[in-house]
């Protein structure tokens, strides 16, 4: 099947679109680019995502966004339109794995456009997803923090073992997702696995 993946870069995107490349072909890569740097529904910042697509050598559709509640899914909707009509697909891809804010919210647009959605991270236990990501091969990097016990000395922290154990222990001790699945904090992906 011929799919466009939804790519900020990050490490959920990323891990997306190399478990969808396996029994599909992906065709383009989409990605919006959020002014509101508290976007409700894109990753932020996007600074990786044309390097990433031209080494990957997959083509990129980047639109931008106001970033302003519910009003930024009609940008998301013409970036899938878009992609429709370039590249012919017959799906979209995201990297939601807890989100229904945002996975019913494009599951929506993709009823509306009538093309599949998939999204091969969902309901995955947080955990086990970091883990998988380190044993897979991705090498991932921490850019942006905002949560309770996490500094501004995570900026620039490479995701290993070791780092992954840290960010456990401080989850547990301060609550928040160790996915960075609410935002808690946004990666990107500095190298992909070679298979």
């Amino acid at each position: 099947m011929k799919l466009g993946v939804l790519f900020s870069g990050g490490k959920d995107s990323a891990y997306a679109f190399y478990k969808a490349k396996k029994e599909n072909e992906i065709a383009v890569l989409i990605t919006i680019d959020s002014k509101n740097q508290d976007s409700y529904m894109f990753h932020t910042p996007i600074n990786k995502v044309k390097t990433i697509a031209d080494k990957i050598k997959i083509p990129l559709i980047t639109i931008e966004t106001e970033g302003k509640k519910e009003e930024e899914l009609e940008d998301l909707k013409e970036a899938i339109k878009k992609s429709i009509n370039e590249y012919k697909i017959e799906g979209i891809v995201t990297g939601a794995i807890a989100s229904t804010y945002q996975s019913t919210r494009i599951q929506k647009i993709c009823d509306e456009l009538n093309i599949l959605c998939f999204n091969p991270l969902w309901q995955k236990l947080q955990e086990e997803l970091m883990n998988e990501l380190l044993d897979k091969g991705f090498k991932i990097k921490i850019i942006k923090v905002a949560a309770d016990g996490l500094d501004e000395s995570w900026v620039g922290k490479i995701i290993d073992k070791q780092t992954l154990k840290e960010l456990t222990d401080l989850s547990k001790k301060h609550g928040f997702n160790i996915a960075g699945e609410g935002g808690e904090y946004e990666t990107t992906v500095e190298e992909f696995p070679d298979e």
